[in-house]
């Protein structure tokens, strides 16, 4: 008798598949800094999607050199504004806070989201001995027309490029400031795109898992597993795939090239608007292909970190950007 191939369905690469505890995403990891210091990540909040007539930049495409019609997402990329300066050391168990550097004057908004320190120590007084430095820096959706929030999003991102003095130059002259995405991001960069996925709920083990219904003379169930596992052990194994929550999940896609980065967001707004969220009037970035998370979900945008880098960045020459209504999509 011939031996049945049955690869297993469902991918245990993330586990547990639970909810994210927060939608403001998280990083961790962060590329080696370049010859001079700047900020290694940018937020902005997810419009939608529309296509767009470039010259295909890509070199061992068979349409390199010639005009293509490509899928494009728009995130709308408001100013954001550092509030403090961090300064770690590392010893053995890993970074630690040596020193906070916080802008003298800070908006009441914050106050929704963490308490400000009653005395806020000077970035003068930032240790030349730090072995890495971070900004704190928060979003200001009260400026994003789409986004029903007032609350801004707080995060923290690595300074990185140059030497350590270089680095805590740059610090001292943005915090407290506004940074703009041109400050951080530039047209033909690679980016790495990190965000919560849209929530399915709680659902079952066929969608979940993608496993294979049973045999249609089942006189109980198809859309069920066959067998939740074997006698010894004797307990459901983590392995069994099983129903619950999907999606609602931090992702990252890698190597998302940048397009177009604009300052009017009304030339890049289709008729109607954006299928809800609406006009974007702030500036905004133009990113190939699909992202994680759905209309007005944060996306961070982070320097790419498994990208080539002997190859060199080019400005992609865009044509044409679709700006037709898609209400009806």
């Amino acid at each position: 008798m011939a031996n049945i191939h049955h690869p297993k369905r469902g991918s245990h690469g993330y586990w547990p598949r639970k909810r994210a505890a927060s939608q403001t995403p998280h990083i961790d990891r962060w590329v080696q800094g370049g010859d001079k210091p700047k900020i290694q990540a940018f937020f902005g909040y997810k419009a939608g999607m529309t296509h767009a007539f470039i010259i295909d930049y890509r070199p061992t495409s068979t349409t390199s050199g010639r005009e293509v019609k490509v899928p494009v997402t728009v995130v709308e990329t408001p100013p954001m504004r550092v509030a403090a300066i961090r300064a770690y050391q590392r010893d053995a168990y890993g970074l630690h806070v040596t020193y906070e550097a916080w802008a003298e004057s800070l908006e009441p908004e914050l106050n929704r989201r963490i308490p400000m320190p009653k005395k806020k120590p000077q970035a003068k007084e930032i240790p030349t001995d730090a072995e890495e430095l971070r900004a704190i820096i928060y979003t200001q959706p009260k400026l994003v027309t789409g986004v029903p929030k007032k609350a801004p999003e707080i995060t923290e991102v690595k300074i990185g490029g140059g030497s350590i003095q270089d680095q805590i130059t740059y610090a001292k002259s943005i915090l407290g400031k506004e940074l703009k995405i041109s400050d951080v991001i530039s047209e033909g960069d690679m980016l790495d795109t990190i965000a919560v996925t849209k929530g399915k709920g709680f659902q079952g083990t066929i969608k979940r898992h993608h496993v294979k219904l049973l045999f249609h003379k089942n006189s109980k169930h198809r859309r069920l597993i066959g067998t939740a596992g074997s006698w010894h052990p004797s307990y459901v194994q983590a392995t069994v795939p099983q129903a619950g929550q999907l999606g609602y999940a931090q992702r990252t896609e890698y190597n998302k090239r940048v397009l177009k980065i604009g300052d009017n967001g009304t030339e890049i707004t289709p008729a109607g608007g954006f299928p809800k969220y609406g006009v974007i009037r702030n500036s905004y970035i133009l990113l190939h292909g699909s992202i994680p998370g759905p209309t007005k979900r944060l996306i961070g945008l982070r320097d790419a970190i498994r990208y080539q880098r002997g190859v060199k960045i080019q400005k992609p020459e865009v044509t044409f950007i679709s700006v037709s209504s898609k209400q009806g999509v």
